[in-house]
């Protein structure tokens, strides 16, 4: 475990985010966003890029931990629950971690199956599994849960069924929780940020040129507005980070 600030000394009061996939990509940029405002937690698989985010984060000042370690794994998922309880609180959780498959992306009546079950088990069972650890800590700051999301969801793209299905199941897994959850104040929505030009992204089009896709930071505006609102006034519902109209349902 990396520890790039030390809880002894930081006050409790202080809101306290868990960003998964934080390494790269949204999930780094969503870190640099909320260093100013949170304490953090970050975690992905890349440990010596996760290593470097939180490096750059403490430059700046950000109280940060840094947990090296694949969500899909129960015991890893743990620790990042103890953090949070070490520092005494969690208010957001943003499940941002995502396993794209295969690439090129097979059709679904070709797909390995047991590459399907890493892809459902990393994108689906592993928010699922951390949330549920997370509740207690999530109730008591009456926090955010933010899963995201993808247009694969809802579009039905002929070779994104993988992909696609475990992200539909997440969708359907946010708005139940969102009800599930609302009597002790736990708000949770589901966030498709679009397309943008990640790493994430170029493995899925291993032959394109994806240059024209904007860079993560392309959502900031959104998501200020979205962690400006009142949790529980947009619980359940899931937003477009790129779209006109945000909020889709």
């Amino acid at each position: 475990m990396t520890l790039q600030a030390n809880a002894t000394n930081q006050s409790v009061s202080r809101p306290v985010a868990l960003i998964t996939g934080a390494s790269r990509g949204l999930g780094e940029t969503l870190a640099h966003l909320l260093a100013g405002s949170h304490r953090l937690i970050l975690t992905a698989r890349g440990a010596d890029g996760l290593a470097q985010v939180g490096a750059d984060l403490q430059a700046k000042g950000a109280e940060v931990v840094t947990l090296a370690g694949d969500v899909a794994s129960g015991s890893h998922r743990r620790r990042l629950i103890e953090a949070a309880r070490n520092l005494g609180r969690l208010d957001l959780l943003i499940n941002n971690a995502s396993l794209l498959g295969p690439s090129p992306q097979p059709v679904l009546t070709h797909y390995p199956l047991e590459t399907l079950e890493m892809v459902l088990n990393v994108n689906l069972l592993a928010p699922i599994g951390l949330i549920q650890q997370s509740v207690p800590l999530l109730e008591a700051s009456q926090g955010l849960i933010v899963n995201i999301s993808s247009d694969a969801a809802v579009g039905g793209y002929a070779g994104w069924g993988g992909y696609g299905m475990s992200k539909a199941a997440l969708d359907l897994a946010s708005k139940t929780l969102a009800a599930e959850l609302a009597e002790r104040r736990i708000s949770v929505v589901s966030v498709d940020p679009g397309d943008m030009r990640t790493q994430m992204h170029q493995e899925a089009f291993p032959t394109e040129d994806i240059s024209d896709r904007p860079l993560p930071e392309i959502t900031l505006p959104f998501w200020l507005w979205l962690l400006g609102q009142n949790p529980e006034a947009i619980s359940g519902q899931r937003f477009q980070a790129q779209a006109e109209v945000w909020a889709t349902a």
